[in-house]
């Protein structure tokens, strides 16, 4: 009974971050286009994404904004019923993975806004990434006691990993994923369809585990983007730019690693992690040969240049990480 309680209460903290969601995109979109704060597409790109010039970007602010009000709003509903140490547990996560957000809204904003085409410079923009993850970790690790277990998928055990290796390569987990989300954000409505699974994967390990305030944040994450969707979708009316992409990276890892799976993220996460490598394989190639391995990187334009449209691109790569996702929940 207590279980389908605590059921009920994730889906109604679902269902409010989603409906604050499009309530906010309704408003901030019109915004948006005021300040002509509009996508800026590569010439090299496949063509059909030139009538995207000046789409409404920063749209992840919607996300960012929605998960705020929904985790301050459950906070104070927590703190009201005597549930003060699980309000205490939410507040922290939401300000350090907000804080990825940030970093992307400057560089958005510096783009975007005041129309400074190099942005955030890329060495200030991985030292703010690094300074979030180090607090995170440490935060982990000493804040919350949780040490340096690691889960190690189909062998289901743990291993206690010494200090020196688990918090770089916890800060490793985080970086690499913030920017596959990143690099995966390049087609309506795939980074937000993708990560939304994957996030919904990381919220029912965590209720099956018992992990309550991740199955309670990962809920109110949830809710945020599947609001955001609703526009995101081809034609997309916003874009989320590297405000959510960012965002929806820290979120990903920084529950990963507070679950202590971080390895899970090579199954459940494999299109961003194949995202990824396909840039990697296409500089490391061109370097060395001048030609290049794909169409064009990372892969799903590749597929677009090979003639798929876009929404067919967003379709197989969701469904292959839903079937990803059922495989991640059969190994741990």
């Amino acid at each position: 009974m207590k279980g389908l309680i605590e059921l009920n209460f994730e889906i109604e903290v679902l269902l409010i971050s989603f409906a604050i969601s499009i309530i906010l995109g309704m408003i901030t979109i019109p915004i948006l286009k005021k300040l002509k704060v509009g996508q800026i597409e590569r010439d090299d790109g496949p063509a059909s994404h030139l009538k995207k010039q000046g789409t409404p970007t920063m749209g992840g602010i919607i996300i960012i904004i929605s998960m705020i009000i929904g985790t301050i709003a459950t906070v104070i509903y927590l703190y009201a019923t005597n549930q003060e140490e699980l309000a205490q547990q939410l507040l922290p996560m939401l300000i350090l993975t907000v804080g990825f957000g940030a970093i992307g809204f400057i560089d958005d904003y510096k783009k975007l806004v005041l129309k400074n085409t190099d942005g955030l410079k890329p060495t200030y923009k991985m030292l703010g990434l690094l300074v979030i993850s180090v607090a995170y970790v440490l935060y982990l690790v000493e804040g919350l006691k949780l040490g340096t277990q690691t889960y190690i998928p189909i062998a289901k055990t743990y291993i206690v990993l010494p200090m020196y290796v688990y918090i770089p390569a916890a800060i490793c987990v985080i970086l690499a994923t913030t920017n596959a989300i990143n690099l995966t954000d390049g087609v309506d409505g795939l980074s937000s369809s993708i990560s939304v699974i994957i996030i919904t994967c990381l919220t029912v390990i965590a209720m099956l585990r018992g992990v309550l305030e991740i199955s309670i944040f990962g809920s109110i994450v949830i809710g945020s983007i599947l609001g955001f969707l609703i526009f995101n979708l081809h034609p997309a009316k916003v874009i989320m730019g590297d405000t959510g992409s960012l965002l929806i990276g820290g979120v990903i890892s920084s529950v990963a690693l507070y679950l202590k799976m971080p390895l899970i993220l090579l199954v459940i996460a494999l299109i961003p992690v194949i995202e990824t490598l396909s840039v990697i394989m296409q500089v490391a190639y061109f370097k060395k040969t001048g030609k290049r391995i794909f169409k064009m990187a990372p892969l799903h334009h590749h597929f677009e240049l090979s003639g798929w449209k876009e929404n067919k691109v967003v379709v197989v790569f969701s469904v292959v990480t839903l079937v990803l996702c059922i495989i991640g929940l059969k190994i741990i």
